[in-house]
This record gives structure tokens, sequence and C-alpha cells, in this order.
């Protein structure tokens, strides 16, 4: 299995390394427009891997063409790059006819790239966005737990953050991915199901107080993009279906007040001579003032809360949540081994795998793939429990 890589930062390092240390993955080609950064993940991964299997080489991501030409000859491509370049990266690993993934997050590219499905399917090959963390491995293991449930539910409600072990005030929070994708969350609305129907909510709305244990009470709110294609797949089957992100209190503070300021807003101003967005300038205090080294941990649960029908009353939301609740529960850390957080380990790895599956034919589907439908959940659960992620499944 010939495996190609786009990005060289910390998922697509994350993924190059997971790669490498599988059987049967015989070379990993790490591509990024700065080739004497891939040049140095590709020797750092070597020697953790203690293989040769990964080499490095320039890539333009923006360049469609270039980037077909770069895909020839491998099995699978995952961009591990910003969402804005998937679209174009999804056409180019059609023309190349090889399998691809990304890591998504947003909800009109993604939307986007599943419109290709007919084109893929005719090309043999599989298209599988939004394959990290959330959605990603969210949306694989929320969709069995509906399964498990025997395909309906009152609610399946989605809880995911990455946070510093350590929180360190004023902002209580460091980067541990894509500052490009963090502001697709608070800005972009949210796709919910309601009543059973497809809805659109305000980012940062809704805040609850969530708890975990070994945890201070933790702040959850609706963002952007974690949903994906779960509202579509379980619409008319799911009362209530959201993710929510988990941030300490003092940061989501701070980002609705930033927010209410209109610092996120994508609209240029003149100032000066010169015309600026807001958001963009947020995006440069973000990547700068959010930097952090320090140990983070990812959360995650997952419940699914059991449909059951009350006599007399019509309706999907005939249900009250009396049943059972089928619940997937996650906690992970930094390793100190791999130098790896706990949010690359949870995001890249994911995707990794799923992008195997589709090499390997563990997933046949071609065309568009979508994590909840088509990934099989047992599978994906022996690989991750293979690379020392634990996820716990209880039902009360």
């Amino acid at each position: 299995m010939k495996l190609l890589v786009i990005g060289s930062g910390m998922m697509g390092s994350a993924a190059a390394y997971d790669m490498a240390m599988q059987s049967q993955v015989d070379s990993v080609t790490l591509a990024d427009s700065d080739v004497k950064r891939a040049k140095e993940v590709a020797i750092r991964v070597n020697r953790l891997t203690r293989s040769r299997k990964v080499r490095a080489v320039p890539l333009d991501a923006s360049k469609q063409q270039h980037a077909a030409r770069v895909m020839n000859g491998h099995d699978g491509t995952l961009s591990a790059v910003p969402y804005f370049l998937n679209l174009g990266l999804a056409k180019a690993a059609i023309d190349a006819g090889c399998h691809f993934a990304d890591l998504g997050g947003n909800n009109t590219v993604v939307r986007q790239e599943l419109a290709l499905a007919k084109k893929a399917e005719k090309a043999g090959v599989a298209l599988a966005p939004d394959c990290g963390l959330s959605p990603g491995m969210a949306s694989i293991l929320g969709g069995e737990l509906v399964r498990r449930l025997d395909g309906r539910a009152d609610a399946l409600k989605l809880y995911v953050g990455g946070l510093p072990e350590k929180p360190m005030p004023p902002f209580h929070y460091q980067l541990v991915f894509s500052v490009e994708g963090l502001m697709n969350e608070y800005v972009e609305p949210a796709r919910v199901l309601r009543k059973g129907k497809l809805t659109t909510l305000e980012p940062l709305t809704e805040p609850e107080e969530f708890h975990m244990d070994g945890f201070a009470p933790l702040v959850a709110f609706h963002t952007s993009g974690g949903t994906s294609t779960l509202p579509e797949s379980f619409e008319g089957r799911v009362g209530e279906c959201f993710e929510k992100t988990l941030r300490y209190p003092g940061h989501y503070d701070l980002l609705c007040e930033l927010k209410e300021l209109g610092l996120f807003s994508n609209e240029t101003m003149r100032v000066g001579n010169a015309d600026v967005s807001p958001r963009a300038v947020m995006l440069k205090i973000f990547e700068g003032k959010f930097a952090g080294k320090g140990p983070d941990v990812c959360l995650m649960r997952l419940e699914a809360h059991e449909f059951v029908k009350t006599p007399g009353v019509r309706g999907l939301l005939g249900g009250k949540l009396k049943g059972r609740v089928a619940s997937f529960t996650m906690v992970d850390h930094y390793d100190p081994k791999s130098d790896m957080s706990a949010m690359m380990r949870t995001t890249a790895f994911p995707a990794s795998i799923v992008l195997q599956m589709l090499c390997s034919g563990a997933i046949e589907k071609r065309g568009a793939v979508l994590q909840e439908r088509d990934v099989p959940a047992e599978t994906f659960l022996d690989e991750i429990g293979r690379r020392g992620i634990k996820i716990e499944y209880k039902v009360v």
C-alpha cells in the first residue's frame, strides 16, 4: 500500500507516523509547499518508526493538476491541509484514480466534495471527507450507538473537546489544530436535528455545564462542522442530534465577548489605507496568543438515548428520555514517547485508519463514503484500540 499525506503540520506528521507503523503500508509520501519542513518531519518519523518508509516532496496544494500528478501511483491520499483546499484535492484524486480522505470540518466544502460522488464512483475512487476526531471518529461511533439502539433514538449527543491539561489564565486554552479550522467552528452555523428535522443554530449558543470524572466542570456549546452528515443520515429516526465543543468556562466567556464585539466578522473595513477584516486579524492573534507547548488532553463522550414510545402520543417525539442510554467515552493524553499531542493522536490516527480501510477494501464503498454509515465501527474500534486510544462503551 502506497499512501500520500498532503501537509506536514501537526496532523500530517502524526498521520505519516501512524501509516509508517503499519506493516501493510509500504511507503508514505509527505507533500508540502514547505519542502524543508516536510523533509525534517520525514526524518523524524523515520527515526521514530525505525523505518525508511517516509519521503518528502514539494507540493502546492492549491494547484489541482500538480496535486493529481503527485497522487499518481499512490493507493490513497490524506489531506491534512486547511479545509478550503479540500475540494480541489478531491477533484485531483478522482483524476488520479486515488482514494481520498480529509479532516474536513466545513459544512459547505464537504457538501461540494460529496457532490462529486457519481464521478468518483465511475472512476472507482472513494471520497471520505470529515475523517478526524469530530467529525470523524465521533461520527463513526455515534452512528454505531444508534444502530445498537435498533436504529432509532430520542437523542444523539456528541461532546468533544481538545484542552490543555493545565489551563493558564487569561485564555485557558492552547491551539491543538489548525487556527483556520478553529475559527470556522466559531463562526459558521451548527447543523442539528430538532424534533427529527434538520435545522441550523448559531455557534457559541446553548451553553451547558459538562462533567467528566477527574476534570473540573466544563462548558459545552454548539460549534460548526461537528455533526457533518449525521443530521441527514438520521433525519426522521433521531429526535435530537447535536455536537457540542468542550472548553474551560473562562475561555468560553472570552469567545462570546470577542464575537459580540464583531471581531469574528469576515466583512472588510477601511483602516488607514488598507481594507482588513476583523476575522483575518483575529486569526493572526489566535495563532500567537493561543500557541502553547504544554501537554493536552482530548475528551469525548457520545450518548444515544433510547426511543421509548409514550402511549397515545404520535410521531418521533412520542419518545421520552427514560429508556437506555448507550455511550462511548474517551480520555486521551499527550504521548511523551512519540511527542504527539492527544489531538494529533485522536484526529490523525482515525483519518489514517479510514484511508487504509479504503485502500485495503475493508471499506468497499466507492463514491461518497459517510463516516456514520459506511465505516465498519467494530473494525475501527479494534484499530484505534491497537494504537493505545481507549474507548469505553457503556449502557445504563
